[in-house]
């Protein structure tokens, strides 16, 4: 059964979409559906607005990696990815 769960652990992580390849496609003016096809559900999400504008903050992470992108009625403003050196 651990080698199972391992074996499992390991498929997961090679399969993430937390790379500097998928992050490349993600550009300003991108809808969040665009968004989510190409990263898949984000790991967490948090929700505002201000004077009838939307704003959406989500974040995707694996392992040590993160990507965060900052919509503005529902349209990329901010993007960044994130991967501390030497882990």
């Amino acid at each position: 059964m651990r080698r199972f769960a391992l074996v499992l652990a390991l498929l997961v992580a090679a399969c993430s979409k937390v790379d500097p390849e998928h992050y490349a496609r993600i550009h300003n003016g991108m809808t969040e559906q665009q968004v989510y096809d190409i990263l898949g559900k984000p790991d967490e999400t948090s929700s505002g607005g201000f004077l009838g504008v939307s704003t959406t903050s989500a974040k995707w992470v694996s392992g040590n990696a993160e990507i965060n992108v900052q919509f503005v009625d529902g349209k990329v403003v901010l993007r960044s990815f994130d991967q501390p050196r030497g882990k």
